[in-house]
């Protein structure tokens, strides 16, 4: 008759009277197949979370101006749940806009929820950039003319007050043709640090002078306060 396989159990004590190169041998074998037994033992939510359906221009409507039509948009993680999020700049010819739909999954159901709204220039020189960098929404913009004025601006998910925080903006006015001299003000708005530099033209670049550093405050602003470039520069005052 065939034998039956032996069952062979090593203990932490008996291990320690095999010879040394058996012994990492042993503790290699286990450093290998433990996580590996660990992993596929794991259910599969754990590993990639349900996403709710993405959002339509036509689901969109209701949260967009009247008559609008979908610029931009970016579907992507915005707060690092693991849930893909929606970013979309609207525009209609009365109004410009960029909204943050968050994503939301429970037991019970899958969605989004509005988080945040801004106004933006009403005379873009094409579409708003959208990017997420380490759970910031960076929003970047270029509007005017021959003179135009660029903005960036860095938003935050605040969870505690279910709102999109502004951290930071650099805005810029300039020449597209150097026909005149430039103002770059860049904002730290958790800090309230804020510095500003005038440029020259000289021939046919600009010369930055001294950059004269200033303070405003750091009172969180959320994005339906965020402040158009325009006011940040003074222009119009």
């Amino acid at each position: 008759m065939p034998r039956s396989p032996t069952m062979f159990r090593i203990t932490a004590s008996s291990a320690a009277h095999l010879p040394a190169f058996l012994q990492v041998f042993l503790l290699l074998s286990l450093s290998v197949c433990l996580p590996l037994s660990l992993s596929a033992s794991l259910p599969a939510h754990a590993a990639e979370r349900i996403q709710p359906a993405t959002m339509t221009e036509e689901d969109l409507v209701t949260y967009m101006p009247e008559n609008a039509k979908i610029e931009v948009r970016l579907d992507e993680d915005v707060n690092g749940d693991g849930l893909r999020d929606l970013v979309f700049g609207a525009r209609s010819e009365e109004a410009r806009v960029l909204k943050v739909m968050l994503a939301f999954a429970n037991e019970f159901e899958l969605g989004f929820d509005p988080v945040g709204e801004m106004a933006m220039s009403d005379s873009p020189l094409g579409s708003a950039v959208l990017s997420v960098k380490k759970n910031v929404l960076i929003v970047e913009d270029l509007s005017g003319g021959t003179t135009a004025v660029q903005s960036l601006y860095r938003f935050r998910y605040d969870p505690g007050e279910g709102r999109m925080r502004l951290i930071g903006d650099d805005v810029s006015l300039y020449s597209r043709t150097n026909a005149h001299d430039s103002t770059s003000v860049s904002t730290n708005r958790l800090t309230g640090a804020r510095t500003t530099t005038e440029s020259e033209i000289k021939g046919e670049e600009y010369v930055d002078k001294p950059p004269v550093r200033s303070k405003v405050s750091s009172k969180p602003v959320y994005m339906e306060e965020a402040p158009l470039p325009e006011e940040t520069l003074g222009l119009g005052e």
